[in-house]
């Protein structure tokens, strides 16, 4: 499984990094997408990170122009974190290459074999109680 697991995140970490950025970069974007908004202490939940981590990654995104950073409306102190029109555009088409990938390794599973794989790996998060999701 790790065999597998580390082909297919090799290939996947390489489309995004040629697209500009980390595969950190891309869970954060993901989730400020889903959410609309977000801040940093959310995604320290969310992603499971250190606030350092966290810092590093929105400073990154900030300087590429894919997110902008606005004082929260309840506590000016908090800030809301948001998508650029840049961030916006990026989202959608890394998740297309994520399709793609998934599609490269596991294309060729039947709908069966592909439901059967799915089935084990929820039942496996779950045993795991696995909330965070691991990046690099």
């Amino acid at each position: 499984m790790r065999f597998v697991s580390n082909h297919v995140s090799a290939e996947f970490r390489k489309l995004v990094e040629y697209n500009g950025v980390s595969v950190s970069d891309w869970v954060a974007l993901r989730r400020i997408f889903d959410d609309g908004t977000s801040s940093a202490p959310s995604l320290m939940a969310d992603l499971g990170m250190t606030k350092g981590a966290v810092s590093k990654i929105l400073a990154r995104l900030e300087e590429r122009g894919l997110i902008q950073r606005a004082p929260a409306e309840t506590d000016r102190r908090a800030q809301r974190v948001s998508l650029t029109r840049a961030g916006k555009t990026l989202v959608p088409r890394l998740s297309a290459l994520a399709d793609r990938n998934d599609e490269r390794f596991f294309g060729h599973l039947s709908a069966q074999e592909s439901e059967m794989l799915s089935r084990v790996l929820r039942e496996m998060v779950r045993m795991n109680n696995w909330k965070d999701i691991p990046v690099e």
